[in-house]
């Protein structure tokens, strides 16, 4: 059983992939991690969570303790990134542009 991290997971194209991933690798467990910001939408996934096979955190990637504690506790050995870069990009070092 792999464990995986999905950031970004509640988006349209993070929810697609973890559906298309559920159905492909049955016995792997996933957890999410996303902000639901603009383009999040928990129901989108609500299903996966519901099976026991997803474990949703509402959070933001740039918080390295929120991250970390995930990675201990799930005990993950995939991340995928499914949250846009340049979203990613603006939050780390908007401040400075």
């Amino acid at each position: 059983m792999r464990k995986m991290l999905v950031t970004g997971g509640a988006g349209f194209i993070g929810g697609n992939f973890l559906h298309y991933w559920a159905e492909a690798h049955p016995d792997d467990h996933v957890v999410v991690l996303d902000a639901l910001t603009y383009a999040g939408n928990l129901a989108t996934i609500s299903s996966l969570e519901s099976s026991g096979r997803m474990t949703f955190v509402r959070g933001d990637i740039v918080d390295a303790e929120v991250v970390a504690t995930i990675l201990r506790e799930h005990d993950i050995g995939t991340i995928v990134q499914e949250r846009p870069p340049v979203f990613v990009f603006f939050q780390i070092f908007g401040d400075v542009l």
